[in-house]
């Protein structure tokens, strides 16, 4: 008997446990706001840009234009974040067969996840990178170094969770 009332309050702790990815839920909906504001960002980003076409120069066009690749990328790493990490820790988002379903989606797991994050952090790396040689008659050389060794820790960084999860995946198999 007594080991019956163990097993009833094992399998409960488990369903709390398991039940309390729920908790998360709420975090993605804050990241859907999140890139809402970006959205926002965006288009005022871009009216700017239109509105003031006859008085930019080239390098404040192509500075403005970076600028809104970069909110692109925000976002695209946002909805990577949101959508892949609530399949992934939350729930089976059930798109099986529908024709807007990402490609990546198919195969995502929280080592492919961490490697496509960290692609999308370098390219917004990149982009700032960019921005900064455009830009670099007006920094110190401190701050442009600073940004390449930064840029770099991405890189690096990348390569190792890359090469680590395709460590664990040829011996899961």
């Amino acid at each position: 008997m007594e080991k019956k009332h163990q097993n009833i309050a094992l399998k409960a702790m488990a369903n709390i446990v398991f039940s309390s990815r729920w908790l998360q839920a709420p975090l993605y909906l804050g990241l859907i706001v999140a890139q809402a504001v970006y959205v926002y960002h965006f288009g005022v980003e871009l009216t700017h840009l239109v509105q003031h076409t006859q008085t930019v120069t080239e390098n404040e066009i192509m500075l403005i234009v970076l600028g809104l690749i970069d909110v692109v990328m925000i976002a695209n790493l946002l909805l990577m974040v949101i959508v892949g990490g609530y399949e992934t820790f939350v729930s089976r988002l059930y798109l099986e067969g529908d024709p807007d379903q990402p490609e990546w989606l198919e195969h995502v797991n929280a080592g492919t996840m961490k490697v496509k994050l960290s692609m999308a952090l370098i390219g917004i790396s990149s982009i700032h990178l960019l921005k900064t040689f455009i830009e670099a008659p007006n920094l110190t050389e401190q701050t442009m170094m600073w940004q390449v060794i930064i840029h770099m820790t991405f890189v690096f960084s990348a390569m190792a969770m890359a090469y680590t999860n395709k460590l664990m995946e040829a011996s899961a198999h």
